[in-house]
């Protein structure tokens, strides 16, 4: 059986969950076996809907302990779910959460794990992995030789594949859940962003637009597509913009559908942290920037004249639609 963490932050499943069910069910058709979800705690998404994706069974936990995410008693739920439902194979998504999760899971089921896949296994001799390294310059195939398997995959490496039509049944599952040393005494939350990690586009900026007072255009932009707002780390170090937003090999990583930078000559750090986006799209006044190299598309320009075009030009287009 090919089991999948479905993932979900605010009582909502995330993006990247279909991703990762979509590539467990075709897994599960090269291994010649079901697909299933794991969900711990509650969603207010229908869960019937996930068999549009091929997905079988959700096996549902839901623990007034598991309200709030704790890693260590999250890995422990998932190794005992795992075993009990006779799982081979566990797909994780490689974000934030799985990240957290999938390292602990292998340890307690003594599980081989690959992270960062970017393709379905290999499977005509072994059990072979393929996966970006060196944050994305190179890849390296992982031969995985335990019993049970446990894959993380990159956010939007695989294709959400819909459209079946069976429904998803749901199955409460009895396992005791044991709470956690840490105590969880306030959650505070951000409210009207959108997540990073999951945005479809992302809206960075860098220190060529000057200051925090020039933030505007950037935001009139980002307003207009419904997409994310990012920075560079020299930006986030001079507090021109939250900490949060820092987008690099030591800040968020992302891989949207859309990444637009501006103003930012991409140095090796930054690039790290965005290079698995699926078009970069780079706007800056320096004909030489490093950036244009890793670039799709290339706007040799003033952003402070680029955006407002951009952004008219955008919200005609939409009235226009």
């Amino acid at each position: 059986m090919v089991l999948v963490y479905i993932d979900h932050q605010d009582n909502q499943i995330k993006k990247s969950t279909l991703e990762a069910v979509s590539y467990g069910a075709a897994l599960a058709k090269q291994l010649g076996t079901d697909v299933h979800g794991l969900l711990l705690g509650a969603v207010n998404d229908d869960l019937a809907t996930l068999g549009a994706y091929e997905l079988k069974n959700v096996y549902q936990i839901n623990d007034a302990v598991l309200a709030h995410f704790d890693a260590q008693v999250f890995v422990k739920t998932i190794a005992a779910a795992a075993t009990k439902v006779g799982a081979t194979t566990i797909v994780f998504s490689h974000n934030q959460t799985g990240k957290a999760l999938c390292a602990g899971v292998s340890a307690l089921l003594k599980a081989g794990l690959v992270t960062g896949a970017i393709a379905l296994p290999n499977t005509s001799a072994g059990f072979v992995v393929k996966k970006s390294v060196f944050s994305g310059k190179a890849f390296a195939n992982v031969s995985i030789q335990t019993a049970v398997k446990i894959i993380a995959i990159s956010p939007n490496s695989y294709k959400v594949v819909g459209g079946a039509s069976a429904a998803a049944t749901t199955t409460p599952l009895d396992i005791t859940v044991t709470a956690g040393h840490v105590k969880i005494t306030a959650v505070h939350k951000t409210s009207g962003e959108i997540s990073l990690t999951e945005a479809d586009i992302v809206v960075s900026g860098g220190r060529g637009l000057k200051g925090p007072e020039n933030w505007g255009i950037l935001l009139d932009l980002a307003k207009e597509l419904g997409a994310a707002t990012a920075c560079s780390r020299p930006v986030g170090d001079a507090h021109w913009r939250p900490h949060h937003e820092h987008v690099g090999q030591t800040g968020v990583q992302v891989a949207p559908n859309l990444y637009i930078a501006i103003g930012i000559s991409g140095a090796i750090q930054h690039l790290a942290g965005v290079n698995r986006s699926k078009t970069i799209v780079v706007i800056n006044k320096d004909p030489e920037a490093p950036f244009f190299k890793a670039a799709d598309y290339g706007i040799v320009g003033d952003a402070f004249e680029v955006l407002p075009k951009l952004t008219d030009a955008i919200k005609k287009m939409k009235a226009s639609a």
